[in-house]
């Protein structure tokens, strides 16, 4: 069996934060409770994980992936009205200059570690163009968006071991199934509140008037320190700080994390910021200050209203909710976040990278037993009493 057999193995063991009877927030999830509950979205990862020991640039170990998000079946020619947010930048979504002027986005979304986003946005670029020609007799320009995160810690980054079939084989294989989440695709090397984490995803199900919406996260989580890990609103990380001792970390909250949201709801580019704003918050309920050197960054889309790229007409025809309508949305988006992040780290396993440094996995059954603990707390005899 080799290493990405064997991680493939134990990551069938863990669970997802709701399988440990952990309910955030109020609104109901979407059948899969992913962000593929959003009709047309699709999601697909490719996973590298080969060696082991010390690092040898171009060598290994690998400790990587991509992440694709298919916004709808053909975003290039059917535009989706896109923004974003970025709480604090040290972190990059190339495109992203593109979709706050525009409003719009034309490509999949690709999610990879730092030093492979010019490879990755190459390949996105390569792609497109055999599956459009018009890019190549028009001349058309387009600028992906790849947003990353730095897995360094565990993998061989400098070495550039995402290679073009990669990157074509999760855009090629893209599915509107559940996910696979924790240490696959592009968080195969990602790591939040010291542990192992990566990819997570959540939805939630609104009802604004006579109209359901649905309103889905994934999530590319790699920030934080374990003494501010909150899950579902407890310091579960003060008692792992403890419980754990002294063990390799990074030294410091160098991490990042990508969110991308997307929704059904018919929302204007500027009511797609307000949404990535709130969606910081959820990002701050796990464990984020927005460290100077974490990049918490912000992109999201609506499915409703999109920008067809060849029409003879001048005018476009939008609708969209009353911005006083928006609460529930701005509330369900902070939940899908941090129950995002939860997955990410609950689906996540234990995994050893370059150099031997190890990333514990967050302990299921601890997890499990503390939040029975809390939720059994009761309010002192007369405390509701005036």
């Amino acid at each position: 069996m080799n290493l990405f057999e064997k991680y493939s193995q134990e990551a069938k063991k863990r669970l997802r934060a709701r399988d440990l009877g952990i309910t955030v927030g109020e609104f109901p999830t979407g059948p899969l409770n992913s962000i593929t509950d959003v009709n047309g979205v699709k999601v697909a990862h490719s996973t590298l994980i080969e060696g082991s020991g010390r690092r040898k640039p171009g060598n290994g170990p690998v400790r990587t992936g991509v992440t694709i998000i298919q916004p709808n079946e053909d975003p290039y020619n059917q535009k989706v009205v896109a923004g974003g947010f970025v709480l604090n930048g040290a972190g990059e979504v190339a495109g992203m200059t593109q979709v706050m002027e525009w409003g719009l986005i034309e490509t999949p979304i690709a999610l990879t570690n730092t030093l492979s986003v010019g490879r990755v946005s190459d390949c996105v670029v390569k792609w497109m163009a055999d599956k459009h020609p018009s890019i190549q007799n028009n001349v058309e320009v387009i600028i992906p968006v790849v947003g990353e995160c730095d897995d360094s810690f565990l993998n061989d980054a400098v070495g550039l071991h995402i290679k073009p079939n990669h990157v074509f084989g999760a855009l090629d294989s893209a599915s509107s199934d559940l996910p696979l989440e924790g240490a696959v695709g592009a968080g195969t090397g990602m790591i939040c509140c010291d542990f192992k984490a990566g990819i997570g995803t959540s939805s939630r199900i609104i009802k604004v008037g006579d109209h359901q919406y649905t309103i889905g996260v994934l999530v590319l989580s790699n920030f934080g320190v374990m003494e501010h890990l909150r899950v579902d609103g407890y310091p579960l990380g003060q008692i792992f700080a403890r419980k754990l001792g002294s063990y390799s970390r990074r030294v410091n909250n160098y991490g990042s994390i990508i969110t991308v949201i997307a929704t059904d709801m018919p929302l204007v580019a500027n009511q797609i910021n307000r949404l990535c704003k709130r969606a910081a918050l959820g990002i701050g309920r796990v464990g984020s200050y927005g460290a100077h050197s974490s990049g918490e960054i912000i992109i999201g889309f609506s499915t409703t209203n999109s920008v067809p790229r060849n029409s003879n007409k001048p005018l476009v025809h939008m609708t969209m909710i009353q911005d006083t309508f928006l609460d529930k949305a701005y509330q369900a988006v902070i939940e899908a976040t941090e129950e995002s992040i939860l997955n990410s780290l609950t689906q996540a396993v234990e995994m050893e990278g370059v150099n031997g440094n190890r990333v514990p996995a967050l302990d299921l059954v601890a997890v499990k037993e503390l939040m029975s603990a809390y939720s059994a707390i009761k309010a002192p005899e007369g405390f509701e009493k005036k």
